[in-house]
């Protein structure tokens, strides 16, 4: 208020400030920091239920390759395997979300993903949905985990089809963008430069405010009980994240829905055909020193070992190996560690090994997957990593390469 010098009201000053956009990005914060803490919980409960389905996945294989061909118990083992397999994507799925998850960055075409994708696509939507799609031929290249790419087209497939039960079109376009200085209020978290964008549209029946402010975190769904885990939209959140890109759903009740996903462009040059996948498992006769804190799993992995042919040296922790290494009297050809045990982890059993025994092949697993814990763990560039949960076939796969130097 303005008054003079009697003290009489003149006038007033009004100040008037939007606080819009401040508003948003505050509402924007608390969102981030709530998916953060959900994906700290997630990616804790998927290290739990990895040790526990490394036990039922090697049980189930071995315990199949045991039992003649005809034998009954043989259909009950494989619904165990299949269950298995089933809660292991589950597993992936969730620390995909909380961005654990050990990726293996490629340099890709997502119109090559796309394009692969579509016979599956086609069987995913049924015959009342069309898919369209608009590929820029000139789209740049990413550098992105392949098995990423493809769960985040099938998995927005999947969503949208559900958002369709009447038939409808599904639309995938891809294109290069550059974002400015300008685009920083609609995409905080990206630097300026160039990026991929993909959009994956739907004609279906459109979502809330309520629900799209929820879409994203883990085994929250709109479906009945039964219908669905809500893992699926968590998994493209978190596969997004962790390649440094942007998700956005734009999406009106009765319309349809799209899902805007920016991936940062990459300089590399793409490297040429990978030869396939050797299937089956040479048999060795060296000596392994196995050191894992879960007896059972520590058990199991040693019956996969030793049934393909090596001789292995079973301790329950750090300490209890480095022991053994020193007495025993003939070479130990490989440390096979989990990165995470009580005194002294998997990083300190190999610094100790190679000072004893120097040329020592290493190989870590572990159920947790967090990137720093992992790499913290792996000492030297030669050092491997197998994710658990882990079959006998991938054991002995990974323990073969990792000793004839193909890893």
């Amino acid at each position: 208020m303005l008054h003079d010098g009697s003290g009489e009201l003149r006038g007033f000053t009004k100040v008037v400030r939007d606080l819009t956009e401040r508003r948003r990005l505050e509402d924007q914060f608390r969102q981030a920091q709530k998916m953060d803490a959900i994906g700290r919980l997630a990616g804790g409960v998927a290290h739990d239920f990895n040790n526990l389905l490394t036990v039922i996945n090697v049980s189930g294989q071995l315990l199949m390759e045991q039992l003649p061909p005809r034998d009954p118990g043989r259909r009950l083992v494989k619904e165990i395997a299949t269950a298995g397999e089933r809660a292991t994507a589950l597993t992936a799925k969730l620390l995909a979300f909380s961005r654990k998850a050990i990726v293996e960055p490629r340099v890709l075409d997502l119109n090559e993903v796309v394009t692969q994708s579509e016979l599956l696509l086609h069987r995913i939507l049924g015959e009342d949905v069309r898919l369209a799609t608009a590929l820029d031929p000139n789209l740049r290249p990413v550098k992105v985990d392949p098995t990423h790419a493809e769960q985040i087209v099938i998995n927005l497939a999947v969503n949208a089809r559900d958002a369709m039960p009447r038939g409808g079109q599904l639309t995938i376009e891809t294109r290069n963008v550059t974002l400015r200085e300008e685009d920083a209020v609609t995409y905080p978290e990206l630097p300026c430069g160039r990026y991929v964008l993909m959009a994956v549209s739907d004609t279906g029946t459109g979502m809330t405010d309520e629900v799209k402010a929820r879409i994203f975190e883990p085994f929250f769904t709109t479906k009945e009980v039964g219908k669905g885990t809500g893992l699926g939209l968590a998994m493209v959140y978190g596969a997004v994240k962790t390649h440094r890109g942007h998700i956005a759903v734009y999406s009106e009740v009765g319309v349809g829905t799209t899902f805007k996903i920016l991936l940062p462009v990459t300089d590399e040059t793409r490297p040429g055909p990978r030869s396939g996948e050797i299937r089956t498992v040479p048999r060795g006769a060296e000596t392994i020193l196995l050191v894992e804190d879960e007896d059972t799993v520590r058990r199991l992995a040693r019956l996969a070992l030793e049934m393909h042919g090596y001789t292995v040296l079973e301790a329950s922790g750090g300490v209890e190996a480095v022991r053994m290494a020193v007495e025993h009297p003939t070479p130990i050809h490989m440390l096979v560690s989990d990165v995470v045990m009580p005194v002294m982890g998997g990083r300190e059993v190999a610094e100790a090994l190679r000072a004893k025994r120097p040329g020592v092949k290493v190989l870590f697993v572990s159920g947790y997957t967090d990137d720093a814990i992992v790499r913290h763990g792996i000492v030297e560039a030669t050092d491997a990593f197998l994710q658990k949960p882990f079959t006998p076939t991938s054991l002995a796969r990974k323990v073969r390469a990792v000793l004839d130097g193909t890893e």
